[in-house]
């Protein structure tokens, strides 16, 4: 047989070799009628051509694998040859790159836990109170309710706030619309300097909560509220009773 018989017998299933048969001018099987005649071919382009019109049928397709079974199968070539390239530009081999691979993720996995979940800073500090105004005493009943359910953002940030409007309603603030937690601190440590850095501090943590993305502890809460009770029992610094304390020294001083 003739190498276009060779390959249809060999590549073609039995109605695939029909079809070819009957694609030729000449049919091989006429060939067989006579044994006296020789045997005909069929040229090699029609039979190359009536075999890939064959093949291309949808029945010798219907095991292929999917197109996403074919994609995974080339990203995990892909991911083999990388993981060799780079098992053989380390030392050690395949050993030595899955020692680095284990040291980089527990440098990672001890700077997570030694630095948390990275959080937004705050680009600008919003108004403390929003426009529905409430006593000091709303806020801290509110703070206390947030504080037995263990939500603490929501615990401190009332209790800031009832520390603010404790020091409105004492007159050691003014009531103004949009103040910050940073200006509250800054104005009440001029009137109770002796609480100026736990002022800035409550402060600090009010802005992280809200605005930084930071989560709120059961101790910070019970910073706040401690702050909160100790300026209810602090007397405020106020500039005219320094003046007075000062000034009979002058007198004094002006009598020598």
């Amino acid at each position: 047989m003739t190498w276009a018989g060779e390959v249809l017998t060999t590549a073609l299933p039995r109605a695939a070799i029909r079809t070819v048969l009957r694609a030729g001018d000449t049919s091989v099987l006429s060939s067989a009628r006579s044994a006296d005649e020789p045997p005909l071919t069929t040229p090699r382009d029609p039979a190359r051509e009536a075999a890939r019109r064959e093949l291309s049928k949808r029945m010798y397709h219907e095991d292929d694998p999917s197109l996403f079974q074919r994609a995974l199968d080339a990203f995990w070539e892909w991911l083999d040859k990388l993981f060799n390239a780079a098992s053989s530009a380390t030392p050690g081999g395949a050993l030595g790159l899955v020692v680095i691979i284990l040291a980089v993720a527990a440098v990672l996995a001890a700077l997570w836990w030694r630095l948390g979940t990275p959080r937004r800073q705050p680009t600008s500090s919003a108004a403390l109170f929003d426009d529905r105004p409430r006593s000091a005493a709303d806020h801290r009943a509110a703070a206390e309710a947030h504080a037995a359910q263990g939500h603490w953002n929501q615990a401190a940030q009332e209790r800031m706030r009832a520390l603010v409007r404790a020091l409105e309603e004492r007159a050691l603030l003014d009531a103004r619309p949009g103040r910050t937690a940073d200006e509250a601190a800054a104005e009440a440590g001029r009137a109770l300097p002796a609480h100026t850095d736990r002022l800035r501090a409550a402060a600090r943590d009010f802005d992280d909560v809200t605005y930084g993305g930071r989560s709120a502890t059961e101790q910070s809460y019970h910073r706040i509220a401690e702050l909160d009770r100790d300026l209810e029992r602090t007397k405020p610094q106020l500039a005219s009773s320094s003046a007075h304390s000062t000034a009979p020294h002058t007198r004094q001083g002006a009598a020598e």
